[in-house]
C-alpha cells in the first residue's frame, strides 16, 4: 500500500465568530440604512413604471 493520498485535501475549519453585542448607535445606523435602501428601491420601481421622462431627444424645426 502506498502512502500517497489522491484528490484535494479538505481545508481546515475556521473557528466560528462570536456575535458581538451592538450598541444603540449601531442599531440606529442599521435602521437608517435599511430605510434609505427601501426608499431607493421604491423610487426605482416608481421610475420604471412611469417610463422615459423625455419626449424624443432634439426637436427639429422643419426649416432648412
Amino acid at each position: 500500500m502506498s502512502s500517497r493520498q489522491g484528490g484535494k485535501l479538505k481545508p481546515l475549519k475556521a473557528p466560528k465568530k462570536q456575535a458581538k453585542d451592538e450598541t444603540e448607535d449601531e442599531q440606529e445606523f442599521k435602521k437608517k440604512k435599511k430605510a434609505e435602501e427601501d426608499a431607493l428601491k421604491a423610487a426605482r420601481e416608481k421610475a420604471l413604471k412611469a417610463g422615459p421622462m423625455s419626449g424624443g431627444g432634439i426637436k427639429k424645426s422643419g426649416k432648412k
